[in-house]
């Protein structure tokens, strides 16, 4: 029973935790069109925000809730510098944001060292606090998508970028916010996950990658598709990775993803909605 009652709390944080991060895939693809290949970077920044701010001194929540605005601003600087020059190329997104992502590790690399650190954690019970973080947040970011006049502009701009512009939304700030926004996503959910996880210079990996999986699977421009999508691969890896080797695991769900895909081509929450 205790065994079942653990997998089940690993399997929750582990959904909770990678829906932040696939939220800013889903926000910033839908909202510019932009493959983030560093998105993963910033949930690894995002930790490392949180082990500087412990190295100065700072306590471990000041650190947590400094980590989205040190990511948020990042994002803003990646935007302004990299991104917004590529728009409308998405070969070219994939590239530069791949290319970004190896300079985001080598700058960590120097500044921290390739050695893993390890974050105490603050309180027992510390997943049921990641839990509560993570569906707070998820929780924020779906009310302001959808009952907020800013939310309104935000699926305006995706729905048809042209016609949101025409009637005077500041498409160009809508932008840049949400990429920082989704930036800020990825950063505080580094943060939150340091004290369970090895913070090293991979570990945005993985996250990354199930985070695109959840993606595809539960449906691109789709919020609820990201909820869909992180339960489906969030539950499925934790699950198997209790009873597999973690690379065994990760052909699994791989395959299982590649089954959904071929099935449901349009993503899940596009079949159930």
């Amino acid at each position: 029973m205790d065994t079942v009652l653990a997998i089940g709390l690993d399997s929750v944080s582990f959904i909770l935790t990678l829906l932040l991060v696939t939220l800013g895939l889903v926000i910033i693809y839908g909202m510019i069109n932009v493959i983030n290949m560093a998105h993963g970077e910033l949930f690894l920044l995002g930790a490392y925000t949180l082990v500087a701010a412990q190295a100065a001194g700072a306590p471990f929540w000041l650190g947590v809730l400094a980590a989205p605005v040190v990511v948020g601003i990042a994002g803003l600087l990646i935007e302004q510098l990299v991104i917004r020059h590529v728009y409308g190329r998405p070969i070219d997104t994939i590239l530069a944001t791949w290319g970004l992502s190896i300079a985001i590790k080598q700058g960590i690399i120097i500044l921290f060292g390739p050695a893993a650190i390890s974050i105490e954690n603050p309180v027992p019970a510390y997943r049921l606090v990641i839990m509560a973080v993570a569906a707070l947040l998820a929780l924020a970011t779906y009310l302001v998508i959808y009952r907020t006049s800013i939310g309104l502009q935000i699926r305006s701009v995706i729905s048809n970028r042209a016609m949101a512009g025409s009637l005077g939304v500041n498409t160009r700030l809508m932008d840049r916010g949400t990429f920082a926004v989704g930036a800020a996503l990825a950063g505080i959910a580094g943060a939150v996950m340091a004290p369970i996880m090895s913070v090293d210079p991979q570990m945005g990996v993985g996250f990354l990658i199930p985070a695109f999986l959840a993606v595809l699977t539960g449906g691109l421009n789709s919020l609820v598709g990201a909820i869909f999508g992180a339960g489906v691969i969030g539950g499925s890896t934790s699950i198997l990775s209790s009873g597999l080797s973690q690379a065994s695991a990760q052909i699994v769900v791989f395959l299982l993803a590649i089954v959904i895909i071929r099935l449901f081509s349009n993503g899940l929450s596009k079949e159930f909605r």
